[in-house]
């Protein structure tokens, strides 16, 4: 039995960047063997072990045949007899393809030191082809190493994928897995621009890849193209650490442009309710978390208002901050002003600006939840007044104290 450390620990200590996770394979040993000195299997469909004291996670070497179409369709064979170059070989990039062994030395059959050398994404084997969630860590890796290439000829296989209809059959549960993660990473853009270089993104998000080449005011929008913003605005999020919801928001906050009739282009009347109803088809289909959904939603229909707030009355801003769910949510409408920042920064030669309207909202927010609203409630109630009459006086106080 011998036992090497692999992937991405590996791969990170060799570009001088934190190690998160410590991954094992090991070679020559049957699951009793590891039972029997005490790791825990865990794996339901490879053989996976945790450790009994560190709980890092133990594979056994194995190799791996396709037997259908999606990510789940393989047969996985775990025996003694299957080599460490064997199991490498089934790994997606040569830059993950590296493994250690206990005394220091690198193992590198597939020239992942190389790859990492010259900054290049490269696929290890064809057998890259035979399961599409690589074409999404693939492009979740463009986000987060930022100065990586994808090599020609893995750019040609993830082409070749889709085209075969790989992509259609990945399950929605893995593909919002692999979509949050990369819109966590320091250049989230870079993630669309690769799923759009493959062809991957028209069938994962079309809402989202029918934005490329379709214009905007250049008044308001220097960069002219709505999918040039979107990846300005996702790129801004990551600039401001914003959180996943956010980050999410952002993503869907102008679906509706896709769909503005040409005769009516540059100007996209009506987009915010357009790009609610598309989002609201997106979460169904990858089955969205709530509270990025319910972020999403508000941010798409009132980022337009949010922008032009400082030409409203007390009235119209106190009617923006109960759409928006403002006084129940106070923590919510901070990150929908976060990700309305984001929209307006996301844009050419605009990325320095300040958004006066975040601290302008936030302290109209504050003033609203200011109200003594027990106390007029009671001097409401003093006064024979019921139900709905007693909540107009709350909200004249409220408009009151915004004026």
């Amino acid at each position: 039995m011998k036992i090497y450390q692999v992937g991405g620990a590996i791969r990170d200590a060799l570009l001088g960047l934190p190690v998160q996770d410590r991954d094992w394979v090991v070679v020559g040993a049957t699951p009793d063997d590891l039972t029997a000195l005490g790791f825990l299997p865990v794996g339901k469909d490879f053989p996976v072990f945790l450790h009994p004291h560190s709980r890092e996670e133990y594979a056994l070497a194995r190799t791996e045949r396709k037997t259908a179409q999606g990510y789940r369709g393989f047969a996985v064979q775990a025996l003694p007899s299957v080599t460490l170059e064997e199991d490498l070989a089934r790994r997606d990039l040569t830059i993950n393809a590296i493994a250690q062994d206990d005394s220091g030395q690198l193992i590198d059959p597939y020239g992942g030191q190389a790859d990492l050398k010259a900054q290049v994404l490269r696929h290890v084997t064809p057998a890259f082809a035979e399961d599409p969630v690589r074409i999404l860590r693939l492009a979740r890796f463009a986000a987060r190493l930022t100065e990586f290439s994808v090599a020609p000829e893995t750019l040609a296989l993830m082409r070749e994928m889709v085209e075969a209809g790989e992509v259609d059959a990945l399950v929605p549960e893995r593909v919002w897995q692999e979509l949050s993660r990369g819109l966590m990473q320091a250049r989230p853009s870079r993630m669309f621009e690769v799923l759009r270089a493959c062809g991957a993104l028209a069938r994962l998000l079309p809402e989202v890849d029918r934005l490329w080449g379709v214009p905007q005011r250049p008044e308001y929008h220097p960069e002219v193209d709505t999918g040039v913003h979107l990846m300005m605005v996702l790129d801004m999020a990551a600039r401001l650490q914003a959180p996943l919801t956010v980050r999410f928001a952002c993503l869907m906050h102008d679906l509706g442009k896709g769909t503005t009739p040409v005769h009516l282009l540059p100007r996209h009347l009506g987009h915010e309710e357009r790009s609610a109803r598309l989002l609201k088809a997106v979460c169904e289909r990858l089955r969205v978390p709530v509270d990025c959904r319910e972020l999403a939603d508000v941010v798409a229909r009132e980022h337009g208002n949010l922008h032009r707030s400082a030409e409203f009355g007390p009235e119209a801003v106190l009617r923006l901050l109960e759409r928006c769910d403002a006084i129940r949510k106070p923590q919510r409408f901070e990150e929908i002003l976060l990700a309305c920042e984001c929209d307006a920064r996301g844009r050419l030669g605009l990325e320095e600006h300040t958004y006066p309207q975040r601290a302008r909202l936030l302290a109209a927010q504050a003033q609203a939840l200011a109200v003594p609203t027990a106390e007029i409630a009671a001097r409401a109630q003093a006064q024979g007044l019921q139900g709905e009459k007693i909540g107009e006086a709350v909200r004249q106080a409220r408009i009151q104290a915004l004026s």
